[in-house]
């Protein structure tokens, strides 16, 4: 097939190149010029494992390549897949969908030929009659314009994978058997012949999956960092305690990790989102599940910001504070709600000289947080340190060897916000190791 992929951030480039990946011959479309330069080279202006390799295949072999031409993407093919950004609004939990109703604004008047319009961004539920409705009153074709709902179930750092190879693929449509989905059944053969759980379903349905998803699994989250309030008042082990609910099948252990709390670009927007579109349905009653979810994992920065002045004092003033991560997970270079930069910036308010490290993120995090001082090795940095607060659980942290560090701090101390550090191996080194569920 030839098909379109309107707004290539993570979610676009990605889902380009994957389809590229299946067979199809796939026109990428962001009005970001320079973006557009970038991906035309085989890489992407962000860090995401594997993606590079992808790109560039396929540029090169000639089924994939960037415009920033609306009017070249309407007509190189009559399926478009929609996958441009909806943040929170400023000041707001709601979603910004002004990205969104742009880019189908101008892509419609390009419309002159039948074509479906699959819309992959997280959106409030209600959002695809609009879609429609703009698009029927702005192209030529009209009302031969069909709007399919596939929502994305992406993981960062696994997106490839997790486009590839889904767990599970939802196409939401207004009418039952429509060409829309004979057309998305096609876009995804391989995907559907692999066995992959396809689940065919309205438009409301499609749009609710995504936000559903993410308020479980950060609620998932969020409960595991409430039982670790509760172990840190007993003097019990909260990964312990994971392990022992996560083999009960009915609740599993993948994904309930406890520690610093969740992050990023989805989870926390698609949380407040639900729970924003939940009180303006007059369905509040049904989130206070959520609410108490959010306020969970926000409680966890703030906990390790409470560790770090029990262990060097209320005040922070003159205190030099290393922090190992800027990355809101491992295998990115995303700072979208990181944990670990919102730490790092309470500190640096609270008077302490914080210096952050992190693998792949440093860049982004100097461009948001120029006050935090940056050091690309993870052993200099701990140089002269009063404390050292493990935040991103990069594997080649939890590999360094903690006797190499003591002669550099000041006081041996560290907080492991993750809980992937060998506490047995750091207190042997000399260090006084305190982590958050942990005795």
């Amino acid at each position: 097939m030839k098909l379109t992929v309107v707004g290539c951030g993570y979610l676009g480039a990605t889902h380009a190149a994957c389809m590229a990946e299946l067979g199809h011959e796939v026109l990428g479309m962001d009005s970001d010029i320079d973006k557009v330069h970038t991906l035309n080279t085989g890489k992407a202006p962000f860090f995401e494992r594997d993606l590079d390799n992808l790109l560039t295949k396929h540029i090169e072999g000639g089924r994939l390549r960037f415009t920033a031409s609306y009017q070249e993407a309407a007509a190189f093919a009559d399926l478009h897949f929609i996958g441009v950004g909806t943040p929170q609004q400023p000041g707001s939990d709601a979603y910004d969908l002004s990205h969104l109703f742009d880019a189908v604004r101008q892509l419609a008047p390009h419309l002159a030929d039948p074509a479906v319009i699959a819309v992959k961004s997280t959106v409030p539920v209600g959002t695809a009659p609009r879609i429609a409705e703009l698009l029927h009153e702005h192209a030529p074709a009209g009302d031969r314009i069909e709007v399919a709902w596939n929502p994305e179930f992406l993981r960062e750092s696994f997106a490839v994978e997790d486009t590839l190879r889904p767990d599970r693929l939802v196409l939401g449509f207004n009418t039952p058997h429509s060409w829309a989905e004979a057309m998305l059944r096609q876009a995804f053969a391989k995907v559907i012949e692999a066995e992959t759980p396809t689940i065919v379903t309205d438009w409301a349905t499609a749009e609710l999956a995504k936000g559903a998803a993410n308020s479980f699994l950060a609620t998932k989250i969020s409960l595991i960092n409430a039982m670790a309030e509760v172990c840190e008042k007993t003097g019990a082990n909260v990964a312990e305690l994971a392990d022992i609910l996560g083999h009960d099948i009915r609740i599993g252990r993948r994904g309930m990790r406890p520690g610093l709390g969740f992050g990023g670009g989805c989870l926390p927007k698609d949380l407040r989102g639900f729970i924003n579109r939940a009180v303006g349905l007059d369905a509040e009653k049904a989130i206070g599940i959520l609410r108490e979810a959010d306020a969970v994992n926000t409680r966890r920065r703030q906990r390790v910001i409470d560790l770090s002045r029990e262990e060097l004092g209320p005040d922070l003033r003159g205190k030099r504070i290393t922090v190992w991560g800027a990355a809101f997970k491992p295998e990115t270079d995303d700072i979208r709600d990181s944990p670990a930069l919102a730490v790092a910036q309470a500190l640096h308010d609270l008077g302490a000289a914080v210096t952050v490290t992190d693998p792949k993120a440093l860049d982004n995090a100097r461009k948001t947080h120029p006050e935090l001082d940056y050091v690309d090795d993870p052993i200099a940095a701990v140089q002269d340190a009063d404390l050292l607060l493990h935040l991103t659980e990069w594997p080649q942290f939890s590999h360094i060897d903690p006797h190499r560090l003591v002669a550099r701090t000041t006081t041996p101390k560290v907080i492991d916000g993750r809980g992937t550090l060998n506490a047995n191996t750091w207190r042997d080194a000399g260090w006084i190791i305190r982590a958050l569920g942990r005795p």
